[in-house]
């Protein structure tokens, strides 16, 4: 998924419909300020949850309806992106000592691969657990449904051959050499300890955060890069399961044979899907849909 961007003056504009639609006293600044103070109150006021949700939504049918070669491309990018966290990882972890507070600082590289692929914006099938279904769930229908399983079919593939051809090149050193092989491969044993429940109930709260990074961007006004990298560390932090950095991990321990096939996609990539479209679907996306369900105009969107 693309990260939603809108243009400030955009947000501003609805945000103050939003207001006004609803009679509140607060629609309105108070009497007595200058038009530069009304505009630097209006810019220091976040966006309504309402308002939120139709930026996201707009820019989830964007995506919909993107062409299918863009949606591949798009997802490659995102796999090969999101790889360099593994690597980032490992490359810290590799020069650090082996301290228990050295994993504070080799978390930190996980963040790597997210800021490229979010800022970059390519498709990434973790986003698209919220932002494509936010369409479907204001309008439920046949189309919306079809539209948003071609995407994340596409996508998910498209992430996961990135993934792919970045293991590839890992496992046969040709971008990395012996100690960094080590290194990253010493970091995605951490998959071995966990069982296919397991991963499962870790990739749930790995979804759900993943998920709300697209719901706070829009508010998030030039500190987006923080924003991610706080809440992709607290999920390096937390050995939560994602299946597209985790895909990396399970296709390179398979290629140096430390891990079968079947265990590969079985025990780890399926399981961390399932987690993350629990949490990102069935927890994130349901309760930022639900909390304005009710504000929502049954024709808007049409």
């Amino acid at each position: 998924m693309t990260a939603p961007r809108w243009d400030a003056e955009q947000m501003s504009g609805s945000r103050d419909e939003d207001l006004k639609s609803e009679g509140g006293p607060e629609a309105e600044p108070v009497e007595g300020l200058t038009e530069e103070e009304v505009d630097s109150v209006d810019e220091r006021r976040s966006g309504s949850p309402k308002v939120v949700h139709e930026v996201i939504r707009l820019q989830g049918d964007e995506e919909l309806g993107r062409p299918l070669a863009s949606l591949i491309l798009s997802g490659f990018a995102a796999g090969v992106g999101l790889s360099a966290s593994i690597l980032a990882e490992a490359f810290l972890q590799e020069k650090l000592p082996k301290e228990p507070w050295a994993e504070l600082i080799s978390s930190l590289g996980y963040s790597v691969g997210y800021v490229i692929v979010i800022l970059g914006n390519l498709q990434l099938f973790t986003e698209n657990t919220v932002t494509a279904v936010l369409p479907l769930a204001t309008h439920p229908t046949r189309r919306n449904l079809a539209r948003l399983l071609r995407l994340w079919v596409t996508v998910l593939v498209a992430n996961l051959v990135g993934t792919f051809f970045v293991a590839l090149l890992v496992a046969h050193q040709i971008i990395v050499g012996p100690e960094q092989l080590s290194a990253t491969l010493e970091v995605s044993r951490s998959l071995l300890r966990h069982d296919a429940m397991t991963t499962l109930m870790l990739g749930m709260p790995a979804g759900f955060l993943v998920a709300s990074i697209a719901w706070i961007l829009p508010n998030a006004r030039g500190s987006e890069f923080w924003v991610i990298v706080l809440i992709t560390y607290v999920i390096a932090l937390g050995g939560f399961s994602h299946v597209v950095a985790g895909s990396g991990e399970a296709w390179l321990l398979w290629l140096q044979g430390e891990l079968g096939l079947s265990d590969a996609i079985g025990r780890i990539i399926l399981p961390s899907l399932l987690g993350n479209i629990i949490g990102g679907t069935g927890l994130f996306a349901v309760l930022a849909h639900g909390q304005v369900h009710g504000e929502l105009d049954p024709d808007e969107g049409e």
